[in-house]
């Protein structure tokens, strides 16, 4: 719900047993919980990405008729991008299709005129066959169209599809990491596929149908109009009814989801931790079921009022719009009653009329709710476009400049930097300087800024202001390539690839092929995953994802293990550790820093640049350089025998860590 919604008079809450502020208690003996929001706070800001959806959502009739035929053009064009030939083989088949139903309908007319013509009845029924046999023709020809449009539609869709899953993966893999710090960027990801790509595989088959609908209905209120101008205005005014109450609906539905999408991102969220494998042992052990099914109750009971009240003006809308279409069908029939009663239309042509206006209605309805649909899915498409245009700016620009191999030198000048929607700052006046060969230590407590400088340091961040020099070359004009292809990451939690073993340690190099196997026994035994790898059941070839059949699962200290040896085998010239050993014991903690240590010569010949991020500092004593920080910025450099002579911050942190295990 929007900040700006709090005066307006929230909806009656559900509540369930467990959030009745009563003074007694459950039957298991804990005190009842109290009727509070398990997230914290109902005061959610709308994402940024709703605020056009929600102008466009509320434009007039006008507007919005002249909104269509740009997402008519948008489906289109994803699907001349799909397929040009299929595009306009399946166009012309629809439109072939309503043809032929126009020609039926003139045929039919001929076919009354002869029937009713003076004359004798078996001369009238020969008279009447080439008219006939011409109706059956069209219908055959229909039949015929809409089963090669179906058949070519079939075959178009998929491409489509495919053609726009791929664009929204290329757009969304190539944004800089920044980017899904932004909470309003990620829910825009979610949307996209979640609404966007459904809304475009709907809005394909809708057009095709609305197109041969319109066709038909089209040939009919011009076949009405030949036969009679009174009957056209009449039967517009139809048309405009069914129209308005369409878009009325689709703007209720759209307006709907705008209001309630941080309610969705809610009860999603409480969804996930009530089926998460990941959670499902602390939501036992803590006793949370209780407290998550009160708030999915009571978010989805909220979800359901809006739900009611959505429908039920959405009834209203359409009792209106029925009743003056139907209404306006009504009097065209009255009319043509008159016509026929004042001799001004002959009885086989009102036949005619009658046939033309049910076809007008009948292809009426028919292209109005198609035609709705695609009003109302082009909201959501416009989602999908929206993605598209906001990774295209969060992308790193094209630079053409090439950072040097293997680096003498890393500079950071002058640093700061800010995560999106902060208006702090995560890092200040950051100045360092790393060299070849060095092993750097980052220290400092929990969001000091650690973190945040290594990615800095990476080029995986870029600084809102300040500079990183490779060998003097500012990383904000080279290319993303030519820096990441240089860098190997170790993450406190490392990805968990759905592969095998293996590949789970060759992934950043998999295009090398590592014949000798010098490589791989460099990277698992310098990171201790050799037991890891040797414990599986089918060693390196088992898959590590419980998702497979007779896929395993590591604990936490084997994956960072996993992790530690992928870093390795990336064999890059800047190696970045960030907490490699929160999860391991003091073993295998001793031996992966050791091995971290020796990593920093290369394969071939040479050194890296390893940069150690660590909160252990027992691990740091033999690092060449150790860098202190303190709320984003740097307050100490040097050795460990320095920072400790110094007496200043480092001494401090390491004398408390020491002292824990020197007390009995």
């Amino acid at each position: 719900m929007n900040k700006g919604d709090g005066k307006r008079a929230r909806p009656k809450e559900r509540r369930s047993g467990a959030q009745r502020g009563t003074k007694g208690e459950r039957s298991g003996g804990a005190p009842a919980a109290r009727a509070v929001s398990l997230i914290g706070t109902d005061e959610f800001a709308k994402p940024t990405w709703a605020a056009p959806g929600e102008s466009a959502a509320r434009r007039s009739v006008g507007a919005t008729l002249r909104a269509v035929p740009g997402a008519i053009t948008a489906i289109v064009r994803l699907s001349w991008r799909a397929s040009p030939a299929l595009t306009v083989v399946v166009g012309l088949a629809q439109l072939l299709a309503g043809a032929v139903s126009a020609y039926g309908l003139i045929a039919t007319a001929n076919v009354l005129t002869t029937l009713l013509s003076e004359g004798p009845t078996p001369d009238r029924v020969i008279e009447s066959l080439p008219a006939l046999l011409a109706v059956v023709a069209s219908l055959a020809t229909r039949a015929l169209m809409d089963s090669v449009a179906t058949v070519l539609q079939g075959r178009l869709r998929p491409r489509i599809m495919e053609e726009a899953q791929d664009a929204m993966n290329s757009a969304v893999v190539a944004v800089e990491l920044k980017a899904f710090d932004d909470p309003s960027f990620r829910e825009l990801i979610r949307q996209g596929i979640r609404r966007g790509m459904p809304s475009i595989d709907q809005s394909i088959r809708l057009l095709a149908e609305a197109l041969r609908s319109a066709v038909t209905m089209v040939s009919a209120l011009v076949a009405t109009a030949v036969l009679s101008l009174w009957l056209l205005p009449v039967m517009l005014l139809a048309a405009f009814a069914e129209m308005w109450s369409a878009t009325q609906v689709g703007k209720l539905d759209f307006l709907s989801f705008l209001h309630n999408a941080t309610r969705q991102l809610r009860i999603g969220v409480v969804q996930d931790l009530v089926v998460k494998r990941e959670v499902a042992a602390e939501v036992r052990a803590y006793r949370m079921q209780e407290q998550l099914m009160a708030e999915h109750r009571r978010v989805a009971s909220q979800l359901t009022d809006e739900t009611v009240k959505l429908e039920t003006r959405k009834g209203y809308v359409q009792l209106m719009g029925r009743a003056l279409s139907g209404l306006s069908t009504g009097l065209a029939y009255v009319l043509l009653g008159f016509l026929l009663h004042g001799g001004v239309m002959p009885l086989a042509l009102a036949g005619t009329a009658v046939l033309a206006m049910r076809n007008a209605n009948t292809g009426l309805a028919t292209t109005m709710r198609s035609l709705n649909r695609v009003y109302e899915l082009s909201h959501y498409i416009d989602l999908y476009h929206d993605l598209l245009a906001e990774a295209a700016t969060r992308r790193h620009s094209d630079n053409a400049v090439v950072v040097p191999q293997d680096p003498a030198e890393i500079r950071i000048d002058d640093v700061a930097f800010s995560y999106p929607g902060s208006e702090q700052y995560a890092l200040r006046d950051i100045n360092l300087c790393l060299r070849r060969g060095e092993v750097v230590a980052l220290v400092g407590e929990n969001g000091s800024g650690k973190s945040t400088l290594s990615k800095i340091i990476t080029g995986l961040y870029r600084p809102v202001s300040g500079a990183v020099l490779w060998d003097g070359v500012d990383l904000a004009t080279a290319t993303e390539a030519s820096v990441l292809d240089q860098v190997a990451l170790i993450s406190q939690e490392p990805a968990r690839w759905p592969m095998t073993a293996g590949n789970n340690i060759r992934v950043g190099r998999l295009e090398d092929e590592d014949a000798s196997g010098e490589r791989w026994s460099r990277a698992v035994t310098a990171s201790g995953a050799e037991e890891v790898v040797d414990s599986l059941p089918n060693g390196a070839e088992t898959i590590l994802s419980k998702e497979f059949v007779g896929g395993r699962d590591l604990s936490g200290g084997q994956w960072q293990r996993i992790g530690v040896a992928r870093g390795v085998y990336r064999d890059a010239a800047l190696l970045v550790a960030d907490e490699p050993t929160a999860a391991l014991d003091a073993k295998a903690e001793a031996v992966v820093f050791e091995g971290l240590r020796q990593a920093s010569s290369r394969e071939g010949g040479g050194s890296r640049t390893t940069l150690l991020v660590t909160h252990r500092l027992v691990n740091v004593r033999r690092a060449d350089r150790i860098v202190v920080l303190h709320q984003g910025r740097v307050v100490e450099q040097g050795t460990h025998a320095e920072l400790t002579a110094a007496g200043g911050r480092y001494a401090d942190m390491y004398a408390l860590q020491a002292d824990a295990y020197t007390t009995a």
